[in-house]
């Protein structure tokens, strides 16, 4: 009898444990499948939030968008192909001017500064606070202002160094500046980006590299590019003779919370545009755009512009 009860509870048990097992992998089974729905529902983004923008077509042959505040890229092309920088450079130029110099320094137009090509109304022997001609420089795109700027910091501690001398070491300030900001792909050959010949550029870089650039002045130097924002303004040089600044970007009006603009043009580089605006209060945008047209330059802009006004206000 005692046999009999063994085998009975033995058979009892052995079917509650296949009873427990059946039920665990039902259980387990019915969890995974409902975890893959719930994963298939909230993972899959929708065409638009993956791609901030899908139809985007550019004339230019690189362009980096990016969101500083989340620390986002919105969209890029070409972002890490080095192309000539042109007009760009006076960026970096002006950052390690300030870098140099205090804003309240003197800088003459001396006779070769004059030299520079293009022609932007400056007089010999006028001088300026560093400021001010920098500010001009860089609105105008003044190669006149930027030369001036590298003939007075260059070799300031090379007592007799001639003008090549004085340019080369301001150059390679500006070379060295790059190389500190993790600036991989960029290069200077100019404080002004104006072409060396047909087929060299007097600077190079990347979008990625100018959206870099842009970031860290914003964080370290937030008046430097303030200039750049308005569409004319009037300086005064020391002499007390008036300049008319005009932006060389033309669509600075249409640019919402515009912070920072600068053009760039030459026969190498073609044209050339990086801005940073801020569509929210607190969210600085940056747009770099390299190897457009003269025109196409601020067509695209206008493209990614409306892009990202319209990713925010989807997400």
């Amino acid at each position: 009898m005692n046999n009999q009860f063994f085998v009975t509870s033995k058979s009892e048990v052995r079917f509650f444990l296949i009873l427990a097992v059946t039920l665990l992998f039902l259980l387990v089974t019915s969890f995974i499948f409902g975890l893959k729905v719930e994963r298939k529902d909230r993972s899959v983004p929708t065409e638009r939030a993956s791609q901030p923008f899908p139809m985007v077509v550019l004339e230019a042959k690189a362009a980096y968008v990016y969101d500083v505040r989340t620390q986002t890229v919105l969209f890029a092309k070409n972002e890490n192909t080095r192309m000539p920088l042109a007009s760009l450079a006076k960026i970096m130029s002006a950052l390690v001017a300030e870098d140099l110099s205090p804003l309240y320094g003197t800088v003459t137009i001396n006779e070769e500064a004059l030299q520079a090509e293009g022609d932007n109304g400056l007089f010999k022997d006028e001088k300026w606070t560093l400021k001010d001609i920098l500010d001009f420089s860089l609105l105008t795109s003044s190669n006149d202002g930027m030369h001036a700027v590298a003939l007075a910091l260059g070799a300031l501690e090379k007592a007799g160094a001639n003008s090549k001398e004085i340019i080369n070491d301001f150059v390679g300030e500006m070379n060295g500046k790059a190389r500190e900001l993790g600036l991989q792909n960029t290069y200077f050959w100019n404080e002004t980006g104006l072409d060396e010949s047909d087929i060299k550029g007097g600077a190079y870089g990347t979008a990625r590299d100018m959206s870099t650039l842009l970031e860290y002045i914003l964080r370290h130097y937030p008046e430097m590019l303030e200039a750049t924002r308005k569409a004319t303004t009037t300086l005064l040089s020391l002499n007390n003779y008036p300049h008319v600044a005009r932006n060389t970007n033309s669509i600075v009006a249409e640019i919402p919370g515009l912070l920072v603009s600068k053009t760039g043009l030459t026969n190498t580089a073609g044209g050339n545009l990086v801005i940073v605006f801020d569509p929210e209060l607190g969210r600085p945008i940056i747009v770099s755009i390299l190897g457009s047209t003269e025109g196409g330059r601020f067509e695209d802009a206008r493209i990614l512009i409306n892009a990202v006004m319209e990713y925010i206000k989807n997400n």
